[in-house]
């Protein structure tokens, strides 16, 4: 059983946590370009798959309890804690900047006061997911 909920993490972190890192890293790209169609693409995709990265979580406690893998591990909590930050940061800070800045674009006005938040959170998501990986991969204090 271990073994399919492994799959079942990795191949919801891959499916999930891809398109929404991608979606975080290049939505400054649609702000700068003043594109509104971009801009509402990629709020709409950081949204769903924010939400659906609930999936990576469920998956990894379904596996915690195996080798000696429990909440007692720093890399176990640790990792918890930035997924949860990195979705305060994208459903409270990048998606808000991403729909003002479509609002801003819809009334003909300049969206770019909305490009240092969105670039930033961006940025901050991606290297925070980075970080999951290798406390996954190295699991530190084990």
């Amino acid at each position: 059983m271990h073994k399919i909920f492994l799959a079942l993490h990795l191949l919801f972190a891959i499916f999930t946590i891809g398109p929404l890192v991608h979606a975080a890293t290049t939505a400054a790209r649609g702000v700068r370009r003043a594109d509104a169609i971009a801009v509402a693409a990629s709020a709409r995709t950081a949204r769903i798959y924010a939400y659906a990265s609930v999936l990576v979580v469920i998956a990894g406690f379904a596996m915690l309890g195996k080798h000696d893998d429990d909440f007692s591990q720093a890399w176990v909590w640790s990792s918890l804690v930035l997924w949860a930050a990195s979705m305060a940061l994208v459903l409270g800070l990048l998606i808000p900047s991403l729909q003002r800045a479509g609002q801003s674009i819809a009334a003909g006005e300049d969206p770019r006061p909305n490009l240092g938040a969105v670039a930033a959170s961006g940025g901050v998501v991606g290297v925070i997911f980075a970080v999951i990986v290798f406390l996954m991969v190295y699991k530190p204090g084990r």
